[in-house]
Order: C-alpha cells, then sequence, then structure tokens
C-alpha cells in the first residue's frame, strides 16, 4: 500500500534488506487488557461530511475533485509535512495517543530494568535530552570515525562494511537473512545493491538540468556535513564520495527491473559469490559481523556485485574512508546536534517541500517506534484498538475473500486450471488484524536514559544479530514487518498474508460503527487492494506456500499480461507539475491493486446489502456514498517537491489518480453516478483495463 511516514528516522534503526526480513525471537504475550472505547475514534472526524466535496465539479469530470474539492479548500498543510491528508490526518491522533504513553513511561524512573517502561521510556527520555545532543556534540561518532581513520588496505572496505552492517548502517552493500523465495518456510542470506545517499539511482544518471542540480546540492551537503565532524578537506571527499556513489549507481538495477522477483533471484553457494566478488574479503565480513559463513546466498543482483568488487581496488583507500565517513555520520545525523539535524534537514527540503522539521518529540516518538516498536505497541492497542474493532475487521476481511472468489469463479479470461491455484492460494491467505499473537522481547538490549546514540545502536545491533541468526532456520510466518501504531497496511508474498496494524484501522478509514457503504467503502478498498497484491503481476508469481513458482498456464500468463500492459498505459499517461509522469511500469503492482480492490470492495458491499433497504443518506445511494468514501480515503494536499520525487522513486501512483484511474475503468462507477461514453471518467472500452 501506500509508504508509511510514521516510522522515522532512517538511523541505526533500520534493517538492510526487505521488511519482510524481521523478527525471530519472541515470546507469548499476557492477555491485552483493552480500555472500551479508543479516545482517538470520538475525536475524529465525521463519518461523513458533505462539506468535502465540490459541487461546483461534475462527478463524471473529475471525480476526486468532486468527492474530495471541498476539503482541499479548508485545509492547509502543516509546516511539520511534506502532504496532508487521511494518513496524516490518522497519524497525528495516533501521536497524541502515543505521546501519553511514552511520557508517562519516561516519568517512571522506578520501572524494573528490562521493562517496557524502563526501555521505552529510557529511549525516549535520552532522545528528548537536546541539551546531552549538543554537548556531545559529534563526539559519539569518534569511535566509528577513528575505525575508518585506521584503514589502510582493500581488506580493510570488507570489515568496515561488516560493522556498519552488524549496526544498520547502510553502506556499499546490502546483507541479511530474508525466506527463500522458492523455499518461503526458510530463512536463507541474501546480498543485495545499496550504498546510496540519494533516493535512487537514476538520481545519479539521469541527464535532466533538475537531476543535475539535485546532484550539486548533494555534494555541497556532503561537504558540510563533513566539515561538522572537523574534516578540513570537505569538498574534496564530498566529490570522492559522489563519485564512489556514481559508481554503485551505475552498476545497479532499476526500481522497475526490481519489481520482478525471478530478476533478483540468484541462489549461489558461497564460493561462488566469492569468486564473482574476489575483492571483498568475504572472510572478513563474516568475521567482523560475528555470523556464521552461509553455506549459501541468494546474490539479488550479481553485477553489482562485480562491480563492487573491481572497486575495491580501483578506488584509493582514502576516497573509500571518505565515503564511509559520509555514511556514518548520514546515517546519525537526526540522533546529534543541531548543526547536524539542521543541515540533514535542509538538504532534505529539496525532496520533500516540507517548510518545517517535525518538533523533537514526534521524531523521538518515531524512534522509539523504530527501534521499540513491540513494546510500544502493546500500550498502544490497549488503548487504541478494543476488540471489536478486531473482530468486526477480521469479519469484513472474510467477506471480501469470499468477493474476490466469486469474482475469480467469474472470470471470463481465466482458464478453469489456473482458477483452481487462484482459489486455493486465496483460501492459504493468512490474515493479520491489529498486532501480532506475539511479541519480540527484545531481551539483553540495554537502555540508558543518557547515551541517546549508544541506545540507537544497542536497539540496531540487536535487531540485526536476530536478523542474520535465523540463516538456515525456519521462519516464523506469525511475524509482522510494522509495529501496531503504523498508518499503514501490506501483503507479503513469502508469508502469503495480509496486514492490518491497528494504526490505520480508524476513521476516515474504519470504523466499526459505520454503515456498510462506508465501511465498505473506505477499509473494504483497502483490504480489497492489499488482496489484489497477492494477484497484481509480482504477487501472482507466489504460489498459496509463499515460493516464487509458476502456477500459471502460459495462455492465462499471457492474457493477464496484456490486461496489466493496459494498465500501465493508463497511468504512463497521467502527470503532475511542469509535465513530470507517472511511471506506468513501477506503479503497475499497486495499480492493479488499486483497481482490484474497489472492484472487489464494490462486489462484498453488494452482497452485505442483499435484502436491504437502499436508503439513501445524505441524498446518496449506498453504491454513491461507497464511491464517495474510496475517495475520502485518498484526499490529499502535497508539496510539488515531495510528490515528484515520490514519482520518481515510489511504486504508487499520486492520490489524484489513484482514485480517478480506476474508477474510470469501471462501469458500476459510471451506473452510480450517471456517467456516459465521451465523458472524462469513462475510459473508452477498448483502452479500458480490467483483471480482478
Amino acid at each position: 500500500m501506500r509508504l508509511s511516514r510514521f516510522l522515522l528516522p532512517t538511523t541505526f534503526g533500520a534493517l538492510l534488506l526487505a521488511s519482510s526480513a524481521v523478527a525471530a525471537t519472541t515470546k507469548s504475550p499476557p492477555p491485552i487488557a483493552h480500555a472500551s472505547a479508543p479516545e482517538h475514534f470520538a475525536d475524529a472526524t465525521p463519518a461523513f461530511d458533505v462539506r468535502d466535496m465540490d459541487p461546483t465539479c461534475q462527478p463524471c469530470k473529475d471525480f476526486y475533485q468532486y468527492a474530495t474539492g471541498g476539503w482541499q479548500k479548508r485545509n492547509v498543510i502543516p509546516g511539520d509535512h511534506s502532504e496532508w491528508g487521511s494518513f496524516d490526518e490518522v497519524q497525528e491522533r495516533n501521536l497524541v495517543v502515543l505521546h501519553k504513553l511514552v511520557d508517562r513511561m519516561a516519568a517512571d524512573r522506578t520501572a524494573a530494568v528490562g521493562s517496557a517502561p524502563q526501555r521505552v521510556g529510557g529511549l525516549y527520555a535520552s532522545c528528548m535530552d537536546s541539551a546531552a545532543a549538543e554537548a556531545a556534540g559529534a563526539a559519539p561518532l569518534a569511535p566509528m570515525l577513528s575505525a575508518i581513520d585506521a584503514m589502510k588496505s582493500p581488506s580493510d572496505i570488507a570489515r568496515q562494511a561488516a560493522w556498519m552492517h552488524a549496526h544498520s548502517t547502510p553502506g556499499v552493500f546490502a546483507f541479511g537473512a530474508s525466506p527463500d523465495p522458492k523455499r518461503s518456510t526458510i530463512y536463507i542470506a541474501s546480498a543485495g545493491q545499496g550504498g546510496l545517499g540519494l533516493p535512487d539511482r537514476d538520481y545519479y544518471l539521469n541527464p535532466d538540468s533538475s537531476s543535475a542540480k539535485m546532484r550539486a546540492d548533494y555534494v555541497a551537503h556532503v561537504a558540510r556535513m563533513l566539515t561538522l565532524i572537523g574534516r578540513t578537506d570537505a569538498a574534496a571527499e564530498a566529490a570522492a564520495a559522489m563519485a564512489i556513489e556514481t559508481a554503485l549507481a551505475k552498476a545497479s538495477m532499476t526500481n522497475v527491473q526490481r519489481r520482478d522477483p525471478k530478476a533478483t533471484y540468484h541462489k549461489v553457494p558461497l564460493d561462488t559469490l566469492r569468486a564473482w566478488a574476489p575483492g571483498v574479503d568475504w572472510t572478513a565480513y563474516f568475521s567482523v559481523r560475528g555470523m556464521k559463513e552461509p553455506d549459501s546466498v541468494n546474490v539479488q543482483q550479481p553485477d553489482f556485485f562485480r562491480a563492487v568488487s573491481a572497486m575495491t581496488n580501483s578506488v584509493s583507500i582514502a576516497d573509500w574512508q571518505a565515503y564511509l565517513r559520509w555514511h556514518v555520520v548520514n546515517d546519525a545525523a537526526t540522533l546529534l546536534s543541531t548543526a547536524f539535524v539542521n543541515e540533514n534537514f535542509t538538504f532534505s527540503q529539496k525532496l520533500t517541500g516540507q517548510p518545517e522539521i517535525e518538533p523533537r518529540w514526534k521524531r523521538c516518538l518515531g524512534l522509539a517506534d523504530g527501534l521499540l516498536g513491540d513494546l510500544l505497541g502493546q500500550e498502544y492497542v490497549k488503548v487504541a484498538f478494543p476488540p471489536a474493532a478486531r473482530d468486526r475487521a477480521l469479519k469484513l476481511v472474510r467477506n471480501l475473500e469470499s468477493a474476490l472468489g466469486d469474482r475469480i469463479a467469474a472470470l471470463d479470461w481465466m482458464s478453469d486450471t489456473t482458477k483452481v491455484q487462484a482459489k486455493v492460494k486465496l483460501e492459504a491467505f493468512a490474515n493479520k488484524i491489529g498486532y501480532p499473537d506475539s511479541w519480540r522481547d527484545y531481551a539483553g538490549v540495554q537502555i540508558h536514559r543518557d547515551r541517546l546514540v549508544d541506545n540507537a545502536l544497542a536497539c540496531s545491533q540487536w535487531a540485526v544479530h536476530r536478523n542474520v541468526s535465523r540463516i538456515g532456520q525456519a521462519v516464523d510466518k506469525g511475524e509482522w514487518s510494522m509495529t501496531p501504531p503504523t498508518v499503514n497496511a501490506y501483503y507479503s508474498g513469502s508469508f502469503n498474508s495480509i496486514n492490518f496494524p491497528a494504526g490505520i484501522l480508524a476513521p476516515p478509514f474504519y470504523d466499526p460503527a459505520w454503515d456498510d457503504a462506508l465501511i465498505y467503502g473506505a477499509i473494504g478498498v483497502v483490504i480489497g487492494h492489499e488482496m489484489t497484491h497477492g494477484f497484481d503481476d509480482r504477487g501472482r508469481q507466489f504460489d498459496s506456500n509463499g515460493n516464487l513458482r509458476d502456477w500459471w498456464t502460459a495462455a492465462d500468463a499471457n492474457r493477464y499480461k496484456e490486461r496489466a500492459a493496459k494498465v500501465a498505459t493508463q497511468f504512463d499517461g497521467y502527470t503532475i507539475g511542469d509535465g513530470v509522469h507517472v511511471n506506468g511500469k513501477l506503479t503497475l503492482g499497486e495499480n492493479i491493486a488499486d483497481l482490484g480492490g474497489v472492484a472487489v470492495a464494490y462486489a462484498a458491499l453488494q452482497k452485505a446489502l442483499e435484502g436491504k433497504p437502499r436508503t439513501k443518506i445524505d441524498g446518496f445511494t449506498p453504491e454513491q456514498r461507497f464511491f464517495l468514501a474510496h475517495a475520502r480515503v485518498w484526499h490529499d494536499l502535497y508539496h510539488l517537491e515531495g510528490m515528484v520525487t515520490q514519482v520518481k522513486t515510489d511504486p504508487h501512483s499520486p492520490p489524484q489518480f489513484r482514485v480517478n484511474g480506476p474508477l474510470s475503468n469501471l462501469p458500476e462507477f459510471a451506473a452510480a453516478f450517471g456517467c456516459k461514453d465521451g465523458d472524462a471518467m469513462v475510459r473508452k472500452q477498448e483502452e479500458r483495463a480490467r483483471i480482478w
């Protein structure tokens, strides 16, 4: 689904590979004593508000404007946001709840060592101690920078990268554990491209003027950061770091290429990786990481590692030192003194357009959620997600699964052979709602109220160690890759699961008190979206057990690709700003899921309404309210800089196209609002995309 901006920051807490590679050691939780009703439901916006609409716009001309124009006119983007929409509204309400929780935990100085209040409260308190951060300056980085200063040979590149990876600091490449795409019950070692400081490889390689300016701004930013750690030749070192990153970018696969799971699966013996990348001292790398050498590795991008290998000898040690210094300071910047924080934010503004930095308490909440999310999440669901909300959401999921099953059975383009396999996969979906059934215990993680960087390193080192210690072990398919307060949702191909954290199960996405039209139009479409990911252009390549396996007949696969091509072509035609085009291939999976989600949820609504009166509310039929509720989920205001970055790097289309794009393909929408052929919201029959 949509990328969440809740899990801030990227400092030491980010794992090196995909989000599916999380959690190992868990234990059964005690029963959760929930509050009877979450207060942030009561404080939410009304179930439906006609003021959100723009009656001056015809629904068949621009439904997004018709449904959300009033909301857009009444709202502004808060200064500490790069955009403002439904996700942000829910997130802000969640932050109020979380703020109360962490303030209480931070105030509890008598909590037992290792308890949730001591760990979460201590981490939050250390983050909120701005005076300590100012006094420390760059000192917390001294051990890491001294190790880089001591580098003398190419073997030291592998050693330094290993130390960084062991503490979740990105650099050079990525290495961790993830489920074997072709044997999803076992974790395997996985090595992938990485080491860039800009959002995507194309920022380094595109010849257009905007990319060239961004590169110049980036090098200047790197130089200023290196100056803050006392480097006297910062400009030259910044240029050296940029040269290395540009070489890594040239060797990297594009974001479109990486969407193909077959293109990133090259499971080979470790000796083969050694032969492909002899310049990397793998013995030293695994030794520093403190991990057993794996028997085999999935080398996601072999050409990338060949390039890294060559660079270990062709690039001087001094240049590698400059590059590694930059990545250490870049990763830690948000945890340091004001000079680092401000310089980091000033450059990020060029990518996001966000006018103001978030207040410190929000940034510290993001850190606590990112590093100790299960401890914080257990407390969050007690007050924010009562059992009744979970129960109705589970029933809703089952209704939508039934509707998707009916639609698959009725497809005229799919053979019975493939339909049987599709049904098996659908029936095997694991539905995870609200929070996990078991929680991570963070055993051994020591938190000190006066050592922020040490706390972040301790949490990250623990998480990364757990990650690589699972290589060769059985996969725990009950684990989650999002924390309970997260305003987001996801489908996992390897787990064949749909996951809805408690954080998103709130208005305007969900309220168990709403009528069917609103529920199915809002969270119902979101659930249908995640289900459809199991059958999008990428998800369809995984079977019911989460294995990368071709279960389609060749003829059905070709018919699917023909329909998917129409979706890609449609979204290629959308632009933002000064003609910046949406990438239909990059966004294909999300666009297919949007299209399928609306169709499946609409069908489920029709089943829910059988035998019930079709009463109008606020002058609208249930069908019209369904589509209005769907559009309301995507009401959004954004700064152009941030949306341009999203269009270039993110697999999700801009919000207005997530509404108008799918709906213009659906005759159900046209019928609900009386749209005719020739209207802007009705695509020509021969161009119309319909898969599920």
